[in-house]
Order: C-alpha cells, then structure tokens, then sequence
C-alpha cells in the first residue's frame, strides 16, 4: 500500500466542479488582483469564523509581520514566542527590528506554556506571539491573563489551527490579532500561498489593511508608507469554493486522528498526541514521538508510507537565529523534539484501512 503524507488532489477532485467553476470565473473576470472574490472571501470567512475584521494577504507569513509593524513593535522590542515552530514565526520578530524570545515546549503538549512566558518576560517585552501548533491551541488562557496583568500584547499564529477551539473560543480571536496561512497543505489551502489577519479591533483593522496594500485604502492614496501584500483573486475564490467544506473536513481529521489513536494502542516506544482539556483538536499535523525516530521513518519509507518532520530544527538552534546566542541546552525539550518527532500522514479523506496500515508497520518495525 502507498500511502502520501497529504493528498490534495483527491480533495481536489472531491469538489472539482466548484473549484474549476471558481477559477474560471475570476479568469472570465479578470479579477487577478483584489476585487470581488477577495472582498467575497474575507466577508465570508469572518463570517464563518465569528470574527468582525479579515484583511486578506499574500501569504501567513506576512500577516505576522504587518500585524506587529501595526503594533508599532520594533528596535528595542523582545517579542516571545515558541523555539519549536516554523521560521515565519520568528523571522518576522527579527524582520521589525524586535528581538525574538524563545520558550521551551511543555514536554508533554509540545507547546508553550504561561509559566515559560513568565520567566521570559523583561522591561523590553512588547509582545507575545502564542503559536497554536500542530492544531491544537497552546496555553492561550493562561498566556492571555499573564498578558493583560502584564500590559503586552497577545498575537496569535494560527498558520496550523483554522478553527481549533479552547472551552467554545476559537484560535486568532483570543489576542489582538491573529495570522491565518492559507498554504496549500494547510487545513483550509489555497493554491498558492495566501494568508490572512483576524481582529475584533477597529483601529488595527484598517492600519492593516492599509499597510498590505501600498499604505492605501483607496488606490493612489497612500496614507502610510506600506508594501505589497496581497491575496489574488484565484486564490480567493478557491478558497471560497472549500469554506462550506471546512467544518466536515475538520471532523473527517478529528475522527482519522482517533482511528489512529485506536490502532496505535499499546506501542510503548511511541507517543501519541495529547489533547489539551477543554480543546479541540483539529489536527493539522499528527505527530507521534518515537524512539529510533529515524530508522522508522526508513522503515516506513520503505513500506510505502510518507511522513515528516515538524520541525527537525528548533529555531534558536538554526543557523539564522545564531547572532542571538542561545544554546541547544537552553531549550532541551525543543532540542530533544529534534530527535523524536514524526508527523504521519493525515488529512480528511484519508481511509481507515490505510490508517491501519500505517499502524500495523510501526507496530511491525518495533516488534
């Protein structure tokens, strides 16, 4: 049996009638850049998600960095974050002038944590970026009260958690803001990149909004001195095509994600995720740590079975993070992550008798 990581073309083919319509008529319209299907999907999407403001842009990464540039957070910042992420999520601390602050993972959620976020804090912390990972939302309650008893703002990177909930309150609508990716092998993919900023706040809404386009409004009235961030049409009616799918896909991920907790069982040389209380999952990614991570990988290599790391480099150990002088000992749970994560193939139309698949060769690797 072969078995993909992600299969996107048989989401594709699953609505292929709406997509194809979709792209068809931003073509028949010449709708290429901003216009009605960006407009179509940011309404919607606000809609959907419970939210009053989504400024659309070009991609995940970007939305993080206009929404602290908008934030006035720059030289002599310190903004925290989380070491076991993606590189957007602290690059674009670097790329304010700010100074990013990493914190190590709770061992068992893999996440950050509100006491990690205490002991990161100084005079120069302007911000905290929580980053919800893997699908699951991290310790954002707690994090959320350290932040207002502490006077910083909460910006929260939502790249791998569309509509992943803590106690009834979804991901992005906790902070100030929160950034979107749209990347195609996301929850809810475009097909290309694309991304989006969340927020209930007026003020920022439109000095976001301004800032991804030109620093303008209206076109030829720049207010501010902005860049070039923004969603083209195509991906906008995609995106717009898969909407009235997402909530079913997210089930379909949620149910895949117990099968595999069902067929895992009783494999003691691996961890299976751990679901926050009070959480929803919506498992962007399903990853298990195991020991001898490596050779499993191989192994199921060659079985016909693809997985990945994520992240095979805890950010503060990157090269492009070295001028800040941590050590791989400042952060060992991250570190250790480095060795032992493996994230297996998931995604909504994934078969159980694959799942069991999958299973069968890890149980079969370790015996």
């Amino acid at each position: 049996m072969q078995v993909p990581f992600v299969d996107l073309k048989i989401q594709y083919q699953s609505i292929k009638n709406e997509i194809d319509t979709a792209i068809a008529d931003v073509i028949d319209n010449t709708a290429f850049i901003k216009g009605k299907y960006v407009s179509a999907f940011e309404r919607q999407f606000a809609e959907l998600y419970g939210v009053k403001h989504v400024i659309s842009c070009a991609n995940g990464t970007d939305s993080l960095y206009i929404i602290m540039r908008m934030l006035g957070i720059g030289s002599g910042d310190e903004v925290i974050t989380a070491a076991n992420s993606w590189i957007s999520s602290s690059e674009t601390i670097a790329q304010t002038g700010a100074k990013p602050v990493f914190t190590d993972p709770d061992d068992e959620l893999m996440s950050m944590s509100a006491e990690a976020v205490l002991n990161a804090i100084t005079p120069n912390t302007k911000a905290v970026m929580a980053v919800h990972l893997h699908g699951q939302m991290t310790d954002i309650e707690g994090i959320e009260k350290l932040c207002k008893e502490k006077g910083l703002y909460l910006i929260e990177d939502c790249a791998q958690s569309h509509f992943s909930e803590m106690n009834g309150r979804r991901a992005g609508t906790i902070g100030i803001a929160g950034s979107f990716s749209f990347y195609p092998g996301k929850n809810l993919g475009a097909y290309g990149d694309a991304g989006c900023i969340i927020t209930n706040d007026d003020e920022l809404a439109e000095k976001c909004r301004m800032y991804a386009n030109h620093g303008a409004l209206k076109k030829h009235h720049h207010k501010i001195e902005g860049l070039n961030s923004r969603m083209d049409g195509i991906q906008a009616a995609v995106l717009c095509a898969k909407l009235p799918h997402i909530l079913k896909w997210t089930d379909q991920r949620i149910a895949n994600a117990a099968l595999y907790n069902k067929y895992l069982d009783g494999i003691n040389e691996i961890r299976i995720p751990k679901v926050r209380p009070s959480s929803k999952h919506t498992y962007h990614i399903y990853m298990i740590r195991a020991e001898r991570r490596d050779e499993l990988q191989n192994f199921l290599n060659d079985k016909g079975v693809a997985t990945t790391t994520h992240y095979p480099t805890a950010l503060p150990n990157l090269p492009a993070h070295s001028y800040l002088g941590y050590k791989p000992s400042d952060f060992p749970v991250a570190t250790q992550l480095e060795r032992d994560i493996l994230s297996l193939p998931m995604y909504p139309e994934l078969e159980e008798d694959a799942i069991k698949y999958v299973a069968e060769q890890i149980r079969a690797f370790y015996n």
